[in-house]
């Protein structure tokens, strides 16, 4: 799913299930090349968590976000869990590595959630 400034608080911070959010732009080849591997993640965990991109480019807002939340490079995948980042990859990861953070990070999801504060990012 294509996300943008626009729909981020509904689609990242409102989600009741993990979200992973791939920052990219059109003109990097590595996040070219990351995104069939994403996809392919997105696919397999589809419903246990919610895969979203954002093109840092495509605005300035966009471009808030991204470094409103740490984004140096593209790609980087940050982890959101009830609205708060909870860890970040950034550069190709293979398809392996990738679902070893997202099982990881899976695993601490619950917790996370019990744990959390109310988060306001404006």
């Amino acid at each position: 799913m294509e996300i943008n400034a626009e729909d981020w608080k509904k689609e990242v911070l409102e989600s009741d299930r993990l979200v992973v959010v791939d920052f990219w732009h059109e003109k990097c080849p590595w996040c070219l090349r990351l995104a069939p591997v994403y996809e392919e993640v997105a696919e397999e965990y589809k419903g246990k968590a919610k895969f979203a991109s954002m093109n840092v480019l495509a605005s300035r807002e966009n471009q808030y976000l991204a470094l409103k939340f740490g984004v140096m490079g593209t790609p980087t995948l940050v982890f959101f869990c009830a609205g708060r980042p909870v860890d970040a990859a950034t550069g190709f990861q293979p398809k392996e590595r990738l679902k070893g953070i997202v099982e990881e990070v899976l695993r601490t999801h619950k917790e996370c959630v019990e744990k959390s504060t109310e988060l306001k990012i404006e």
